[in-house]
């Protein structure tokens, strides 16, 4: 299943670069998502960055059908390579699952700003429910990506 989504930012490209490679901000994004743990690790490569974070997240509310292969609680590895300040790669699993989502992240100047956008292939492998799942995916993928935006506005704005 194809995922999209954009997200504006009143702020410079490399303002939210800067942003996104902080790993402050990702754990206030971790506590605002109310995620059980996060473990961040960014590491500099050339003009951009590898980003790893490792969270455990909490399961209630889900479906009964994907309560069933998560559990009470599930972990989610998000792995984002950024080549430079402009683009990079993303991709989301959950070690022991049939879950992945795979794709492309950039920053595009818009204005005096900065438009974020996540293009994702969600995939679930699980015979006869696999496209019910993936939507759910891309829905709390969607969800997470509510709350990153409205931290990452007031972090823009100073308030960290």
């Amino acid at each position: 299943m194809r995922h999209s989504r954009e997200l504006p930012y009143d702020a410079a490209p490399e303002e939210v670069f800067a942003m996104l490679a902080d790993p402050a901000f990702r754990e206030k994004v971790g506590a605002a998502q109310e995620v059980v743990s996060i473990d961040v690790t960014v590491t500099p490569a050339g003009s951009g960055f590898t980003l790893v974070s490792d969270q455990v997240q909490n399961t209630a509310g889900l479906p009964a059908i994907a309560k069933k292969i998560a559990g009470d609680t599930t972990r989610a590895v998000v792995r984002e390579e950024w080549a430079d300040a402009c683009s990079g790669t993303i991709e989301i699993t959950a070690p022991g699952k049939p879950t992945r989502a795979v794709g492309t992240i950039r920053l595009t100047p818009t204005g005096a700003g900065t438009t974020y956008v996540q293009e994702l292939e969600v995939t679930v492998k699980v015979p006869l429910v696999a496209g019910k799942l993936e939507k759910l995916m891309a829905d709390n993928i969607d969800a997470g990506l509510t709350v990153e935006h409205a931290v990452g506005v007031a972090w823009l704005k100073g308030e960290r």
